[in-house]
């Protein structure tokens, strides 16, 4: 049986991959008084007389949206609300399983920017944090920007922030391996949400010898084809030589070449006129900017990509679980980079023997669930603390130590699902 195959069999065997779960057990006539009617009244009013008690009387406190309008589904482009919702429940899955994290997909049938917006703003009572994805850029991070100033609760967007992270400590490593700093010239082909994220968050960790590249060629100060706000920006912090021209011209005598931009960008010749021991990472999905071996061959000392044929997968599964948990546990207000670089500090720390084929954690690394993000969710919970932005003040230690105790105890639910699976469908398809 094939991937395709399999995954369709499942998906149907399961009905999807998600389902809500009591916390509690009602057994008889007195549980149901203290959980729902009457118990639940003076609940209620303990939250009217102090609205922020609704963090520790409900679920608000560790549960988030996951909101997609289906404008750019992983590969797969604008295909849909409800196309969307397999990756979107695929996503709350690795927020539970990775960081104990109840995550709610809402995909939205309407592409209207303030209209996505009133609607997250309406349902934001709800929850703890809102993570915006799949939204096609930069309509993405308009949306997320604006949300990170006109609700209480924090935003994240993980095409943008996620992938930062997960990038930043892949470099980090990267460049530990091939001896090189801070100073190395880094090449970002790709100025959606995912090369924007990159670019702030690589510059804020303190490398500032960065140029990125658009279908235009490199952005720079004063250019005046194909700019946005956002490419205005990182011409203001990135390319203080105001570089101009191709990809092939700026890959030359870079140190670091980055894709997140499509399938066949970046070629041997490319790869041959960076520095010595360059670091290529070719991140584009679900097909790379170039192979993994090709970009070997052609000289690069270490070659990364977003797919798990290979080594080095810049995967955000390492980043976003710990990132939300200790956002949550904080309750912070919103997110910073101080924050996200010590996410992708720990994670680059939490590496382990660090080789050019192995400069990141994998899922399948040992003890990896309890380990990666109970570290992340601490430096964000520390971070959070020493930027004002918690509103409650949990230490990097009791961060951690929450962020796996949940973790484990969801490890339990899975035996159990395991146990006693979901029922099949056994009703008949109308044609």
């Amino acid at each position: 049986m094939d991937n395709k195959e399999k995954a369709l069999k499942e998906h149907i065997r399961h009905n999807g991959k998600i389902e809500t779960m009591s916390k509690v057990r009602i057994d008889c006539a007195d549980d149901l008084s203290v959980y729902y009617t009457p118990g639940v009244a003076y609940v209620s009013e303990a939250i009217k007389r102090d609205i922020d008690t609704a963090y520790d009387y409900t679920s608000k406190s560790n549960t988030i949206a996951i909101v997609t309008d289906g404008t750019r589904i992983l590969g797969l482009g604008d295909i849909g609300p409800e196309a969307g919702l397999p990756v979107m429940e695929g996503k709350s899955l690795l927020f539970k399983r990775f960081g104990g994290v109840d995550a709610v997909p809402i995909c939205l049938s309407t592409k209207d920017e303030n209209e996505i917006i009133n609607i997250v703003k309406a349902i934001a009572p709800t929850f703890g944090g809102i993570n915006i994805e799949d939204i096609k850029s930069p309509k993405s991070i308009r949306i997320a920007n604006r949300l990170s100033t006109e609700i209480n609760i924090p935003v994240f967007h993980d095409d943008r922030q996620g992938t930062a992270v997960a990038a930043l400590a892949a470099l980090i490593n990267a460049l530990r391996v091939v001896g090189k700093g801070k100073g190395a010239k880094v090449a970002i082909n790709g100025a959606g949400a995912a090369g924007i994220g990159i670019a702030e968050l690589i510059h804020h960790y303190g490398m500032h010898n960065i140029v990125v590249l658009d279908t235009e060629g490199a952005i720079y100060k004063g250019r005046r084809e194909n700019m946005n706000e956002f490419k205005e920006h990182l011409a203001d912090i990135t390319n203080k030589k105001l570089e101009k021209g191709t990809l092939a011209e700026v890959a030359k005598e870079a140190d670091v070449l980055i894709g997140v931009s499509e399938r066949g960008a970046f070629t041997t010749e490319m790869i041959k006129s960076m520095n010595q021991k360059a670091v290529v990472f070719s991140l584009a999905n679900p097909f790379p900017e170039i192979g993994y071996e090709e970009a070997k061959s052609a000289g690069a000392a270490v070659v990364a990509t977003g797919s798990s044929e290979w080594p080095n997968q810049v995967n955000n599964v390492i980043a976003f679980p710990g990132i939300m948990r200790g956002m949550l546990d904080a309750r912070i207000k919103r997110i910073n980079n101080d924050m996200l670089v010590g996410a992708a500090l720990s994670i680059a720390k939490s590496t382990g023997r660090i080789t050019a084929e192995h400069i990141l954690p994998s899922i399948s690394d040992k003890g990896f669930e309890t380990r990666i993000a109970p570290s992340v969710a601490g430096k964000v919970a520390d971070a959070a603390a020493r930027t004002g932005e918690a509103r409650i003040m949990i230490t990097e230690q009791q961060a951690k130590k929450r962020a796996k105790e949940l973790i484990l105890r969801y490890k339990k639910v899975e035996r159990s699902a395991a146990k006693y699976p979901y029922p099949e469908s056994t009703a008949p398809r109308i044609e």
